[in-house]
């Protein structure tokens, strides 16, 4: 295969994000498969996120199901022939697509407000384990430590992202913080406005322990591999990791200043892993 211009479609939408650079210097047949899985993952994602009815995002994400049967039936739309080919190439699993739709969906179905634990650990499951789940395979790690290291950095990763957009998400009706720990906190209206206005740091302390175990799990696993098998998740997780650690630095009391890694830090850790 050759090498991705930069203008491919599914570069273009991933362009600037930290998951580019972590996938750009992969070699060539990984980093195009990485990439078509980013593609999908943002267009369904998309969706979820878009305005308009409910009825019309669940009818997008459906047909995104039909797409996906044929595909894995050897009948790709000619727009999913490029997925097609890295599905067949990496023998990826329809089951974890299908999973990565059904997390979106909770998205539209309903607007989360306050989720349970168990719903919440559902979302992170669907929305990125399943994602990692795809990714492992084209990474080339064996099975058992695919799938563990899938269930704990994508539940660090969605994690962190939950931490870090409460502000964001609120705008938008959304709230991700699990209600057992809200309500501990004394937080007991739930309404997105009264979450967003609260003084959060109790509230945040049990999301922030179960993602510091999660990277430390993440970061045991992957020690196990030489370095050009998991420098993806390995600079996927260090970026994160410091998002993580800016966002406990800030705290989360109003009012909540963004927090970003910047790119000069995403060029030290590609220079990093790559050479060191």
């Amino acid at each position: 295969m050759s090498n991705p211009s930069p203008e491919t479609s599914s570069e273009r939408v991933a362009a600037g994000s930290s998951f580019y650079a972590a996938m750009r210097i992969l070699p060539p047949a990984q980093r195009d498969g990485m990439f078509e899985i980013y593609s999908f993952c943002r267009q369904v994602d998309d969706i979820a996120d878009a305005e308009g009815p409910r009825d019309g995002r669940q009818a997008a994400l459906e047909q995104w199901r039909r797409d996906l049967d044929d595909v894995y039936a050897g009948l790709p739309p000619e727009r999913l022939r490029p997925l097609a080919r890295t599905i067949t190439t990496f023998a990826l699993d329809k089951a974890d697509f299908l999973a990565v739709v059904d997390g979106m969906e909770m998205d539209v179905v309903s607007t989360i407000v306050a989720p349970d634990l168990a719903t919440l650990d559902l979302y992170c499951d669907r929305v990125a384990s399943a994602v990692g789940r795809l990714c492992v395979r084209i990474f080339g790690m064996a099975h058992d430590d695919g799938i563990a290291l899938s269930h704990h950095l994508g539940r660090a990763l969605q994690l962190t992202n939950i931490l870090r957009d409460i502000d964001e998400d609120a705008d938008i009706g959304r709230v991700y913080l699990p209600r057992e720990s809200l309500l501990a906190a004394g937080v007991t209206t739930l309404t997105p406005e009264a979450v967003r206005a609260s003084r959060l740091d109790l509230a945040c302390a049990p999301l922030i322990a179960q993602a510091k175990e999660h990277f430390a799990v993440s970061t045991t696993i992957m020690k196990r591999y030489p370095r050009g098998v998991v420098i993806a998740p390995k600079i996927m997780a260090e970026a994160y990791g410091a998002i993580l650690d800016k966002l406990i630095a800030r705290g989360f009391d109003t009012p909540r200043a963004r927090v970003r890694v910047s790119k000069l830090r995403l060029i030290a850790l590609l220079i990093k892993n790559k050479y060191f």
